[in-house]
């Protein structure tokens, strides 16, 4: 055995990439955060590391992390939702996944670290932000993760963060990562991001410890010649190769070596199953006037959409185009919805027709002749581009709309990678949201329709009711940035950095819209059932145990309807006016699954360890440049969703 291992990575946002075939596709990860279970999170996370083990890699570069700050980010779909804390929670009981395994030791990976919220220019532009808005809203997700988590390792993002290289900026990578949130991992840049040697202080002063996949900057003789000028000791050489193999020895892949050759296929019947699970448990249904779920009176059932079935339609469309997101090495065979929805039909006397929707006609009359019809719609995302708009493509709207005038038992069942706009919305009885939903999307979809299992997932992003309603519209200095002649478009030639604003500051996602007094179509933690829940008798007790404050959340939730459901009960907190947040945000939140007619006392509890690490009633204070807690009085609310219909007080003096 070598004294050190033979180190492999692989970029898995949800499968293994770059292993060819005989790799489980689970769906996206914005998918697992509509669970809000951590537990759930670790599972993929140990699933994932198990596979990237077979498959010969050691260092998964994931799970990733951003801010939610524009839904037009090609990768909305990579990561975990818009608030910190859940995102950062979820982030770091996947990383504890990804490690738990001994035998099979893999080291888990943040990214991309830091405000790398949209792929327009990304490796050639600047996120201005506040250094507030900074702690709160875009590092604080990182510091919970590696707090909470198994986090070897951080990459750093092509982008600057107020005009400084995010892979050779001092602020970020010592002072902010490693000083006040004290990471002792290390940190590797993004595939090509800049991370000059000649810069000032050298990237590698900065804080950079290693440059990803091949030397292009790094190379030893530019290494040597710093030092030779005085620019560079060994002493930091010698800095980040400690950094390097201390985390490497703590992930324990010193202590087993990488396997000789990769296994074929790392695809099992579990990891099947849970690809369905997490398809299932993830998924949200938005709407649904009774159509839901289907029963034995829908004896004539049509689907509808190109994205339903495995036979590629106009555009060479079909399941398999949003089973994940578009990166690239990632092959994923989708299990289609239309075979699992016709076999389970048939399994209740019921007949299925389809119609890929190419033809409205078509659709039209397939609709018409149907007791319920099922429509399909979709947008396509992915890494190096942002989308034009969050509007279905392949001209979804038309389709839903021509669909719902033909039937009036419509049920829409959207397959994108965040949110969507809905023109239609009003003309339908049901939307399901089942994001890009893996391998396993068929039997998944299938079973939520007809509440075999029931639908329990919550949003992680706010839908807007039009794109001129998110935080970055109406000011191209926030979205997509601006050039020194105020430009939008790059002029030929043109190397300069492109400028993002980040002007909004701490409004960002459900913040923007209490903040704005603006009402979303759909608003963060939104999600029903095949029942009803019912919230009372609220009680909010600060306390102390051991000398520490916590907080308990205590109140009763009822099942008001006649099915076993699922809730997620959310609690927010709103701070002091002195501490100047734009919204009441997340403090906690519990699934409880309840019987029909069951009434449960629940409660949330708070920890000592929870309001210290996570910062849940503090702010950050540019004045001291520390997280600091206000006096004066908090206001607790509890419900179904960031609309909370409970509220109690407490005071800290």
């Amino acid at each position: 055995m070598p004294c050190t291992p033979t180190i492999q990575y692989t970029d898995a946002p949800s499968a293994i990439a770059g292993a060819g075939a005989g790799v489980t596709a689970y769906p996206a990860n914005v998918s697992l955060s509509s669970s809000w279970d951590r537990s759930l999170a670790f599972e993929k996370g140990a699933a994932i590391g198990h596979e990237a083990w077979r498959k010969q890699r050691n260092v998964l570069l994931g799970p990733g992390l951003a801010g939610g700050r524009d839904p037009r980010s090609g990768r909305t779909s990579e990561y975990l939702g818009e608030d910190p804390v859940l995102a950062g929670l979820l982030a770091g009981a996947y990383s504890k996944g990804v490690g738990a395994d001994d035998a099979e030791p893999v080291q888990a990976q943040l990214k991309h670290f830091v405000a790398n919220e949209q792929e327009i220019d990304r490796n050639n532009s600047s996120s201005n932000v506040d250094g507030r808005t900074l702690r709160e809203i875009y590092t604080l997700p990182f510091e919970i993760a590696i707090d909470r988590g198994d986090v070897g390792s951080v990459m750093c993002s092509f982008n600057q963060v107020n005009h400084d290289w995010a892979c050779g900026s001092d602020e970020l990578l010592n002072r902010i990562l490693r000083e006040e949130i004290g990471f002792r991992g290390w940190v590797v840049t993004d595939f090509g991001a800049r991370h000059y040697l000649t810069e000032d202080p050298p990237s590698l002063k900065a804080g950079l410890d290693q440059e990803l996949n091949a030397w292009r900057y790094w190379t030893p003789m530019a290494i040597k010649e710093q030092i030779a000028r005085g620019r560079l000791s060994e002493a930091d050489v010698d800095r980040a190769a400690f950094r390097i193999v201390r985390a490497h020895i703590a992930s324990g892949l010193f202590d087993v070596p990488r396997l000789s050759a990769p296994d074929a296929d790392v695809s099992t019947p579990q990891s099947e199953a849970l690809a369905r699970k997490l398809a299932e448990r993830g998924a949200v249904l938005l709407k649904n006037d009774g159509v839901l779920p289907l029963t034995g009176s829908a004896k004539k059932i049509a689907v509808i959409g190109p994205t339903a079935a495995n036979t590629p339609a106009a555009g060479d469309i079909d399941a398999s185009s949003v089973c994940l997101h578009t990166a690239p090495n990632i092959p994923c065979t989708a299990s289609a919805p239309l075979d699992a929805i016709t076999a389970r039909a048939q399994a209740g006397g019921a007949t299925v027709t389809y119609a890929d929707g190419a033809d409205l006609e078509t659709a039209k009359a397939t609709a018409a002749a149907a007791d319920v019809a099922v429509v399909f719609g979709y947008y396509r995302e992915g890494e190096f581009a942002d989308r034009p708009n969050i509007s279905l493509d392949g001209g979804g709207d038309a389709l839903i709309g021509t669909v719902a005038s033909a039937n009036p038992n419509t049920v829409v069942v959207l397959q994108t990678g965040g949110p969507v706009l809905m023109p239609w919305l009003d003309s339908v009885k049901g939307v399901l949201e089942v994001w890009y939903a893996g391998e396993q999307m068929g039997p998944a979809i299938a079973s939520l329709l007809w509440g075999d299992t029931a639908p329990s997932g919550k949003l992680t992003h706010s839908f807007p009711r039009s794109e001129a309603d998110l935080p970055t519209a109406g000011d191209p200095r926030r979205y997509p940035g601006t050039f020194s002649d105020g430009s939008v478009v790059r002029a030929p030639g043109n190397t300069e950095p492109r400028q993002v604003d980040y002007t909004e500051g701490l409004k960002v996602g459900y913040r923007w819209y209490e903040a704005q007094g603006i009402e979303p179509l759909f608003p963060f933690g939104h999600g029903l059932t095949y029942t009803t829940f019912r919230y009372d008798k609220l009680r909010v007790t600060p306390g102390v145990t051991n000398g520490a404050r916590e907080i308990r959340i205590g109140f009763r939730l009822t099942n008001t309807g006649r099915r076993t459901g699922t809730e997620t009960a959310q609690a927010y907190v709103e701070l002091p006016a002195s501490a100047n947040e734009p919204s009441k945000r997340l403090l906690g939140w519990k699934r409880v699954t309840l019987a029909p007619g069951e009434s449960r006392n629940v409660q949330i509890t708070i920890s000592a360890a929870d309001l210290a690490d996570l910062h849940l009633l503090e702010y950050w204070n540019p004045a001291t440049g520390k997280w600091t807690t206000a006096r004066g009085s908090y206001e607790i609310s509890v419900g179904t969703s960031f609309d909370t219909a409970l509220k109690d007080r407490f005071t800290i003096r």
